[in-house]
């Protein structure tokens, strides 16, 4: 039989398109609208339909990551770098796909996106040793008058809620990453409200979390209108600390004023977006500031030895 006999023509494949899924208690669950939305590139090509998360999702968000915090914060802190490192790990086995989404999220050429990529994979890497190390920075022995120890030592704070950097004024996976991994390196379990126009990176990572030994509950990760999801995070009673890097400026419901005031219910800590989102610079050194914010401060007294 001759080489043209044993020929098969292989008929075109269908492409297999993903369908993104918010991330929830370390479950990938349909928004409960079941609605979605298109997310398009910085050209306005069509990418791909995000779930549209709703005032519900945040809710149930919320209570997956309330159920998550006694397993969190009481995991050593030894463990819990064990566990970032390997978040680094994986998102560097999908190097590639991050990068383009990236490119397509952020606009920029195929260099420049795996340039971030690696800076977001190192910032995991960062905060991994950060873990065990920032009780010595937070907390130490205080002198008193008497014959006692006064000690300090950092707790976390508990549920965070966090709104990603936009696009267009941070990174679609840098500046998640780096409003993200300082909040659970220390403890707390977070609700992240994913940047509205760029949310494919995000939802992909709650596809690198859920491998990478982070406990269910810890990150949720929604998508959608920030300007629905902001103030659910911010008057919700269950939570006790925002991070409004991705805020809404300078009116609307999403607006970082509107937002603090609703905060201030419920007497929960926030962290300020910058003046200028657009002068961030994500890629700078992250520093201790957001590592810290999170914290809260248990001072405990003993008496001395005879």
């Amino acid at each position: 039989m001759s080489e043209t006999a044993l020929r098969i023509d292989t008929p075109a494949r269908i492409q297999v398109s993903k369908t993104y899924k918010l991330y929830v208690g370390g479950k990938f669950p349909r928004s409960e609208s079941g609605r979605v939305y298109e997310v398009t590139d910085t050209k306005g090509q069509w990418l791909a339909n995000a779930p549209l998360g709703t005032r519900k999702d945040a809710r149930d968000a919320v209570l997956a990551a309330r159920a998550a915090v006694k397993g969190w914060s009481g995991t050593t802190a030894y463990n819990r770098g064990q566990v970032l490192y390997r978040v680094a790990e994986m998102l560097q086995g999908r190097r590639e796909q991050f990068a383009a989404e990236v490119a397509a999220a952020e606009g920029v050429g195929a260099k420049k996106a795996a340039a971030l990529v690696d800076a977001a994979i190192d910032r995991w890497v960062w905060y991994a040793g950060w873990t065990d190390k920032v009780a010595q920075v937070a907390g130490g022995a205080n002198p008193v008058a008497g014959p006692f120890f006064n000690l300090s030592t950092p707790e976390p704070t508990g549920v965070v809620g966090v709104l990603a950097p936009r696009a267009g004024y941070g990174f679609s996976l840098l500046g998640l990453v780096s409003v993200v991994a300082p909040a659970i390196a220390t403890g707390n379990t977070v609700v992240v409200a994913a940047a509205e126009q760029a949310p494919l990176p995000a939802l992909s990572l709650g596809e690198v979390l859920a491998t990478s030994d982070v406990p269910g509950g810890v990150v949720n990760l929604l998508s959608g209108r920030t300007a629905d999801l902001a103030p659910t995070l911010a008057s919700h009673q269950d939570v006790n600390a925002l991070d409004l890097a991705g805020a809404i400026d300078p009116e609307g419901p999403g607006a970082a004023a509107a937002l603090e005031a609703a905060a201030a219910d419920t007497l929960k800590r926030v962290v300020r977006p910058a003046a200028d989102p657009s002068a961030e610079d994500w890629t700078a050194a992250p520093g201790t500031g957001r590592l810290l914010s999170f914290l809260e401060t248990k001072t405990v007294w003993h008496p001395m030895g005879i």
